[in-house]
């Protein structure tokens, strides 16, 4: 296996608003994550790993240190786009992810977003909400769904991106054991086919 994600060195601060100063929310972290790989990162609440999932797809960029996504620097603002086209992340909370009155519209929205083929469009909606047995939820307002559902309508969303890797903020936060099984199990059944960092 070859690294698909490579941390040197990470530093990242936030800067209060009020005054100025700094949070340091990572520290000198450095890993890396081996492509087809299924990779957990642990801890508290407060302890960065939102911050972390932030920085590795390009939404935060380091105060300090390197991240390589499949060999591209995720703080070069001619990478961002790449970067976020080679890693979808799914967050905690299903309902902030949510943009379409549909289902099938709000798993579109991504590869719309890509300029991908309406036809193409069509077959990855298609294919991607079979996956996860929510076809026939397809024409559904999301907001009528489970946590679960909700849940799998965000990993859903992801997979129609088809993105290299994977990664997840905390996915079974917030449901029941049941929902909380069957989404594990859920996750469990990409590895094989994306390279997989769940926080």
């Amino acid at each position: 296996m070859t690294d698909f994600i490579k941390v040197e060195n990470l530093v990242f601060d936030y800067i209060k608003s009020e005054d100025e100063s700094t949070f340091r929310a990572i520290d000198d972290v450095s890993f890396t994550v081996e492509k087809g790989s299924f990779t957990a990162i642990i801890g508290q609440n407060g302890s960065g790993k939102s911050t972390l999932a932030k920085n590795i797809n390009g939404l935060l960029v380091p105060t300090a240190g390197k991240i390589y996504v499949d060999g591209l620097d995720s703080a070069d603002p001619e990478n961002i786009w790449e970067v976020r086209q080679r890693v979808a992340m799914v967050f905690q909370n299903p309902d902030n992810q949510i943009v379409s009155s549909v289902v099938e519209d709000d798993v579109a929205f991504g590869p719309e977003n890509m300029g991908v083929d309406p036809k193409e469009i069509r077959k990855r909606v298609d294919e991607a909400l079979k996956s996860v047995e929510m076809y026939e939820f397809r024409r559904k307002a999301p907001h009528l769904l489970s946590g679960g559902q909700k849940q799998r309508i965000a990993i859903v969303r992801a997979l129609a991106m088809q993105p290299k890797v994977m990664l997840f903020d905390e996915p079974t936060s917030g449901l029941d054991f049941r929902h909380m099984e069957q989404t594990a199990a859920l996750l469990s059944s990409l590895t094989v086919s994306y390279t997989h960092l769940t926080l």
